[in-house]
């Protein structure tokens, strides 16, 4: 037992920097209290006297402001940050190494009455394998899996499968994909029109700064291509129309860039 919290305190300390000491967390960590109440509501939940394990979870949750049901199975190594408003449904399955932010729902969408068993008979909320990361206020709702080492962006809602390694973000949760590496051309051209969409850290892409991007890539492209048929041109004689392309003006992309900065110290 004693080994067990010691593993839960050290896993406390490796994903939160805030996390001075052990005396802090064995006394400050609502994540952590919950995770240990959990455990008790659980074997009594399993040695079949229901009553008594929900009353503990409910404790739990007027001590800690977080909803575990007694049903939930949880590996180890788990991690609740701040923990405010997480609810973890029955049937919820969560594997090793799992971190979960506030705000977190594992919730289900079906009516039928769930069983806590791994099985998929009477399954109603989300399977959660190891690694899966969780951001501030999603909604994970349904039976399906989560794979191994996914992440689910703050504020999304996901109600279908997520593939092992991906990365989910919107409403509805839809797969993004990492970016490969900045093009400094590419990039010479959004700083120009003040679109700066490499401010999106790589683990957590947006769809919409994917969007430009792709546009610039086509524009970047586009311009070199028009660069080397003037080229061939000039060498053959022939002239390729060389006239002066509109200038980008700062003032253009004023509004944009303040917005961009606006973006960015809101959300550091």
């Amino acid at each position: 037992m004693f080994e067990r919290l010691k593993e839960d305190i050290r896993t406390v300390k490796e994903r939160d920097p805030a996390a001075r000491s052990t005396f802090e967390v064995l006394t400050n960590y609502p994540g952590l209290h919950a995770l240990l109440l959990h455990r008790a509501a659980h074997k009594i939940w399993k040695s079949g006297f229901c009553w008594l394990g929900r009353t503990l979870s409910t404790f739990n949750r007027w001590l800690t402001g977080i909803e575990i049901h007694p049903g939930a199975t949880i590996g180890r190594r788990f991690f609740i940050d701040h923990g405010m408003g997480v609810v973890i449904g029955e049937t919820a399955i969560i594997h090793d190494d799992v971190t979960l932010y506030h705000g977190v729902t594992l919730g289900g969408t079906s009516p039928n009455r769930g069983k806590s068993h791994p099985s998929n008979q009477g399954k109603r909320h989300p399977t959660l394998e190891e690694g899966v990361v969780v951001g501030a206020g999603a909604k994970v709702l349904g039976p399906f899996v989560v794979g191994a080492n996914a992440k689910i962006g703050s504020n999304s809602v996901v109600v279908r499968e997520v593939p092992e390694g991906a990365t989910v973000v919107g409403i509805p949760g839809r797969i993004v994909k990492k970016r490969e590496k900045v093009d400094s051309r590419r990039q010479q051209m959004a700083e120009k029109i003040g679109f700066d969409a490499y401010a999106v850290t790589e683990d957590m892409p947006d769809p919409t700064a994917n969007a430009i991007s792709a546009m610039l890539d086509h524009m970047q492209a586009v311009d070199g291509r028009i660069e080397k048929l003037c080229l061939t041109l000039r060498e053959r004689g022939l002239d390729c129309g060389d006239k002066q392309l509109p200038e980008l003006r700062e003032e253009d992309f004023a509004s944009v860039k303040s917005d961009a900065e606006s973006e960015t110290l809101s959300h550091p």
